[in-house]
């Protein structure tokens, strides 16, 4: 039996959150992957410009894992957002529309103002995140961060502690979770029902805790699909981010009634 709760915070928007299995994100991937071979180039080519923006993000924060971590909190800033096209193309393709990738962008059209203000939001925490990590290092462990001379043209290992990288994994585990818990069902909600980026995140949290052990599941997924295309290079993720971008639209369909 589904269970579900209903949201009624604006008139406009009523969502109803159902309950999923656990190992329910399984079917998402499944789904994303049948997503990308019926709609291929489309697909593929928001793939190749996520991988870009990895491998920027990357080629500038491999010297030192402070900016290691600067990155990772870049690329969880942008990805949600680019992965809109990929959404878009998903809900095409179950309205039987016409499928290309110049149809995709209209994603950005249909609730432009949403996808500002939740990307504002994102960016908000990544600088928050900044704060607090640079807080960490001063009051916990007596350092400071690196000079931007030093990150750029040191060494990974230069001066660095095993609790200062640590530090560093810990702080973008949580930014990882906070952006996650946030970024759920958001970008299919703001493309597909106009929802406001507030409300939308509302019911992203509201989602994540309503379907804690499928969640937990799901991001382990994301984790583990992701390493997996930075280990070969970024060239896995020329598949697996048009993946994960179809699956968090089917993952939207069955968490929102």
């Amino acid at each position: 039996m589904t269970a579900s709760i209903s949201l009624g915070r604006h008139q406009t928007l009523r969502v109803e959150i159902r309950r999923v299995p656990a190992l329910q994100s399984i079917r998402w991937l499944r789904r994303g992957w049948d997503d990308l071979r019926r709609i291929g180039w489309p697909s593929v080519g928001h793939g190749a410009l996520i991988t870009m923006l990895g491998g920027i993000l990357l080629m500038f924060g491999s010297s030192h894992p402070y900016l290691i971590a600067a990155a990772v909190s870049g690329y969880l800033l942008v990805g949600p957002i680019m992965t809109s096209g990929l959404c878009e193309l998903s809900r095409r393709r179950a309205a039987h529309e016409p499928l290309g990738f110049d149809e995709s962008l209209e994603a950005i059209s249909r609730n432009p103002e949403g996808l500002l203000y939740f990307g504002a939001a994102l960016a908000i925490g990544a600088a928050a995140w900044f704060v607090v990590s640079q807080l960490v290092l001063q009051s916990v462990l007596h350092t400071s961060a690196p000079s931007l001379s030093v990150a750029l043209w040191g060494s990974i290992t230069d001066n660095i502690s095993r609790p200062e990288v640590l530090a560093y994994v810990g702080s973008g585990a949580i930014v990882a979770a906070v952006a996650f818990t946030l970024s759920v069902v958001s970008v299919p909600l703001i493309i597909d029902r106009h929802a406001s980026a507030l409300d939308a995140m509302w019911i992203s949290v509201q989602s994540t805790f309503w379907n804690l052990p499928a969640m937990i599941v799901w991001s382990a997924l994301i984790v583990a699909l992701t390493a997996l295309g930075f280990a070969t290079f970024l060239v896995g993720m020329i598949v697996v981010a048009p993946i994960l971008g179809h699956a968090t639209w089917h993952a939207y369909r069955d968490l929102i009634g």
